[in-house]
C-alpha cells in the first residue's frame, strides 16, 4: 500500500478511536443509570425494543468498532502474522464485515426485537 494509503488507514483508526470513546462514555453513563434506577434487563430491553435513535446509536458504534478493529487487525497481521499488506488487508476486511454482520444482528435483537 501506497504511503498515502497507510496515511488515511491511520487517520481513519484516529477518527473511529475518537467515536468509540463518545459512544463508550454514553453507553456506560446508560448502564449506571439504568442499575441505578433499578431497572431489570427485560425493562432495559422494553425500553429500547422499537427505539430508532437507540438502534442507529449502537449501529453507527458497531461501524465504528469494525473499522478500527479492522485498521488494528490489519496492522498486527502486518507486524506479527507477517502478511503482505493485500493478503492483511484482505483477511482484515473479512473480520471487520464478520464484526458488523454480527454486531448489527446483536443491534436488531436489542432495538427491534426477537
Amino acid at each position: 500500500m501506497s504511503a498515502r494509503g497507510e496515511a488515511r488507514l491511520w487517520l481513519w483508526q484516529r477518527v473511529t478511536a475518537a467515536f468509540l470513546a463518545f459512544f463508550v462514555l454514553v453507553h456506560l453513563a446508560t448502564i449506571i443509570y439504568a442499575v441505578r434506577g433499578g431497572l431489570s434487563a427485560a425493562q432495559i430491553l422494553g425500553r429500547t425494543r422499537g427505539s430508532v435513535t437507540w438502534g442507529a446509536f449502537y449501529a453507527a458504534f458497531v461501524f465504528a468498532a469494525a473499522v478500527h478493529g479492522g485498521i488494528g487487525f490489519r496492522t498486527i497481521a502486518i507486524e506479527w502474522l507477517r502478511l503482505r499488506s493485500r493478503a492483511a488487508g484482505a483477511l482484515a476486511l473479512a473480520i471487520a464485515l464478520a464484526l458488523v454482520a454480527l454486531g448489527l444482528r446483536a443491534v436488531a435483537a436489542v432495538a427491534i426485537g426477537p
